[in-house]
């Protein structure tokens, strides 16, 4: 499987309009790119403008596809308004090993 993450800051005054395109993003990412698994969207609690997403693909094509679908374009756009211009910072990682604790199914 391969993540990407995304470290970004959000603009003042846009907190509602980026929440409301990210979840649009996500929606968009399941129904449009069958090998989303996961889309995952972490606000920092020190910085409420700061935000980090992690989007699961079970290979590289599906990674690939992503980039081509779309909604793809539409996000660019929400992330060219809302977004602080040189924040974004994206990351791609191959999962070697994934964990969680019994209490995270309840």
């Amino acid at each position: 499987m391969i993540t990407l993450s995304v470290s970004l800051q959000v603009v003042q005054g846009h907190l509602d309009a980026f929440v409301d395109a990210i979840r649009t993003n996500a929606e968009r990412s399941f129904t449009d790119e069958p090998g989303c698994l996961a889309f995952d969207v972490s606000q920092d609690l020190a910085d409420d403008h700061h935000f980090l997403l992690h989007e699961t693909y079970t290979d590289d094509a599906a990674v690939d596809a992503h980039r081509a679908a779309p909604h793809f374009k539409v996000w660019r756009a929400a992330v060219a308004e809302h977004v602080v211009p040189g924040s974004q910072v994206n990351t791609l990682a191959r999962r070697l090993f994934h964990h969680h604790s019994p209490e995270a199914n309840r």
